[in-house]
């Protein structure tokens, strides 16, 4: 089976729901078709969720976390912050519980604490948050007085090292903060965690190519943070869920049931303006030369692992942008890759004008 990227680029541009906007209604479907919101910045989770969706209060994700709790936040895939559906956290976790980088010796050594230790922190966070919500400072007081002041000031020392396992084996989720401090919590304290799947990866694993398309073992060793092997044994497990598709000479997997679809994709024609992390930008990683009208991917994909708010136009990374406030004003400076029709460029504007009030476009380059 041979695939164009043009044909790649139409159908996951669709399957992002970033062809033509959802209802509000369905802004929980999105948040699962899309594996997540990256949240490591939280404005790019609420943003990635606009650019998808209309008709959202502009504090629907703060009251999907805080009060519907419908959402919720936590340490995912690549040791990365994501809000995923409450509902389907106990899939998600399971997941995250086959992770094992951290129980190997050179993790330890590499943060200085041995598996007992470690075995012991992970102890006292998930009996520290029965029932509670605390901060990192309180949680440290806790668990050092659980364990020893050594493993309690561990928590102090690293913003999210030594967190990051218990909320891969489900002892922590985020809780709502307390002014400028986070605030945190146990899953089953704060919402209702059902049963996990008995082999969740390879669902996961179908979740995902069920948004990207195409993609190569590489691609999903990245994503879910393990090694190439590790990867291509889920991919063994998928059997003919999977198959082989040629996308312009590179060989890539698809999901079986979508390769049609692939196949047939027609352009999309629309744009949007994606924010930081946006998890189309993220799916294009590896391939993002692909997938651009011009420029290079540097000018998206930056040092330190910073992804920058992409110009969309027709399913094809057209340009970047960034905003500042001036006095009254937002100022939306967009620097295109080449250049737009007048048709472009006004629906540019729009755009902007859907990210707030008083919003100046200014063009760049």
């Amino acid at each position: 089976m041979s695939l164009t990227w043009g044909r790649v680029a139409a159908w996951r541009t669709r399957a992002h729901s970033l062809d033509v906007r959802r209802p509000a209604a369905e802004a929980l479907d999105v948040v699962s078709e899309l594996c997540g919101l990256h949240a490591q910045l939280m404005s790019s989770a609420e943003a990635t969720l606009h650019a998808r969706v209309d008709g959202l209060p502009a504090d629907y994700v703060e009251r999907a976390l805080w009060e519907d709790r419908t959402l919720v936040k936590t340490w995912c895939m690549r040791g990365t912050l994501h809000l995923l559906r409450s509902d389907e956290y106990a899939l998600w976790q399971a997941g995250f519980g086959t992770y094992r980088h951290y129980t190997k010796p050179v993790w330890h050594r590499g943060f200085k604490i041995t598996a007992e230790e470690l075995q012991a922190l992970l102890e006292g966070v998930s009996e520290a948050l029965k029932g509670r919500v605390l901060t990192r400072a309180e949680l440290a007081d806790e668990v050092a007085a659980r364990t020893s002041d050594h493993i309690g000031e561990k928590l102090r020392e690293s913003w999210g090292a030594y967190l990051k396992p218990a909320s891969f084996q489900g002892r922590l989720v985020f809780g709502p903060g307390e002014g400028q401090l986070v605030r945190f919590t146990r899953p089953d304290t704060w919402i209702e965690v059902g049963p996990p799947p008995a082999d969740p990866v390879p669902e996961i694993a179908l979740r995902w190519w069920g948004v990207q398309g195409v993609a190569t073992r590489e691609e999903f060793a990245r994503w879910w943070g393990v090694s190439p092997a590790e990867a291509g044994r889920v991919l063994k497990a998928l059997g003919e869920r999977v198959v082989p598709v040629d996308v312009e000479g590179a060989p890539h997997w698809a999901r079986a049931d979508l390769v049609t679809a692939l196949r047939e994709a027609e352009p999309v024609r629309g744009v949007r303006l994606l924010p930081a992390f946006d998890q189309y930008v993220v799916a294009a990683t590896r391939h993002a030369a692909n997938l651009m009208t011009g420029g290079s991917p540097d000018l998206v994909y930056r040092p330190q692992g910073w992804l920058s708010p992409v110009l969309l136009v027709d399913g094809l990374m057209a340009g970047v942008w960034s905003q500042e406030r001036k006095g009254g004003r937002v100022q939306t400076t967009v620097e295109p890759f080449g250049s737009l029709t007048a048709k472009v460029r006004k629906a540019v504007v729009a755009e902007a004008d859907r990210l707030g009030e008083a919003v100046e476009v200014v063009w760049a380059g």
